[in-house]
């Protein structure tokens, strides 16, 4: 990853703005970030080593573009044109640039830019539903060839899945507010964006936290060093495979930990095979006892939005009813949350079959003991 800052200072323009860190960082060194002015790395892109080779190359990785200012911004408007004629000059780079002002996208851009330049990504912000709702119809109805969206800081929550649709956007990043006057960012509203998400086959990355988190009907201050290390433990980006939009490149957790964990847990290890259910495994034998599992699984878990999720599975009358809430394997947010498996879609052959598995062995234990 390079950073390219060719000017630096921005104006304020909506509530994603409130508390901007490029303010914040200037005004802990006494520097008004309000004032607008060209940077010692203006010509970046151009810049030669003693060599005569150029300083940043396609091995340093994508370029973000302005992350100090806007490179929409009017107050650069007579500079901006240099930075497209160094941006074409550069196609062996890969330009990202970030922006709260693609409305003013269509004015900016040089005339040779037709339908977009195959090395330039083009990012709105989104950081609540007023500015998606206004921001994305702009953004899909400009000629670019890849556009992304970034939710950062997440200010509330956001339906964006009919943008999604449309296919043109390549990828979605959320993330919460850091500084100490951050606001709220829940839970919730990621894993709204990221259902929507896995429904278009759109990968997905959850940035960071932020510094005031809410989840699970508590709220978390985190340390700033910890807001990005936290969420990336959380397994919770994702990424397309490619052979279907359904196929999810994540890491199931080794059944060994698993266990590990569902043991440490009050709720999750209070539930225990029955006689009743030891007398029924008896008289079934395991293979019955593992295609009822099946059948549970495929017709109660599979579906994208299973019918009274959270309520589905009962809390006893059947061997696999224990195993499944023994395992967390009950519901669509507790596979989720112990499991890594994304609500919000149909689930595959491959992800029922380990579920599967797991209850398998939860009830293979039970018997031994």
């Amino acid at each position: 990853m390079a950073v390219w800052n060719p000017w630096h200072g921005c104006r304020k323009i909506s509530p994603g703005c409130a508390n901007c860190y490029v303010y914040r960082r200037d005004e802990s060194i006494g520097k008004d970030a309000s004032v607008v002015a060209k940077t010692g790395d203006y010509n970046l892109p151009l810049k030669k080593n003693r060599q005569g080779l150029y300083k940043l190359t396609a091995e340093d990785g994508v370029v973000f573009t302005c992350m100090t200012s806007d490179f929409f911004l009017d107050l650069a408007d007579d500079w901006r044109q240099d930075c497209w004629d160094m941006i074409r000059q550069r196609k062996d780079l890969q330009f990202h640039i970030i922006t709260k002002r693609i409305d003013r996208f269509a004015q900016c851009i040089p005339p040779d830019w037709g339908d977009g330049w195959d090395h330039v990504t083009i990012c709105s912000t989104c950081e609540n539903q007023d500015r998606t709702d206004y921001r994305l119809p702009i953004l899909l109805n400009l000629p670019i060839r890849h556009r992304e969206i970034i939710c950062e800081p997440l200010l509330g929550g956001i339906q964006m899945q009919k943008y999604l649709e449309t296919g043109l956007i390549e990828h979605v990043t959320c993330g919460g507010e850091s500084g100490d006057h951050a606001r709220l960012c829940d839970f919730r509203w990621i894993q709204e964006i990221r259902r929507e998400c896995i429904r278009c086959g759109i990968p997905f990355y959850f940035k960071q936290t932020g510094a005031l988190f809410a989840k699970d009907g508590k709220i978390y201050r985190i340390d700033r060093k910890l807001q990005m290390p936290q969420a990336k433990k959380s397994g919770y980006s994702y990424i397309p495979g490619t052979g279907s939009a359904n196929a999810i490149k994540y890491q199931l957790p080794e059944r060994g930990a698993l266990f590990a964990g569902l043991r440490k847990s009050d709720f999750r290890s209070r539930f225990h095979l029955t006689d009743q259910d030891r007398t029924y495994i008896q008289e079934k034998g395991l293979d019955i006892i593992r295609r009822h599992a099946a059948d549970f699984v495929a017709k109660r878990l599979s579906p994208e939005n299973p019918e009274h999720d959270g309520k589905q599975t009962p809390m006893k009358g059947h061997p696999v009813f224990s195993a499944q809430h023994a395992t967390a394997c009950c519901c669509r947010s507790c596979l989720e949350k112990w499991h890594h498996i994304p609500a919000g879609k149909i689930l595959t052959d491959c992800e029922q079959a380990y579920i599967v598995e797991v209850l398998m062995q939860w009830i293979s234990e039970e018997l031994t003991t």
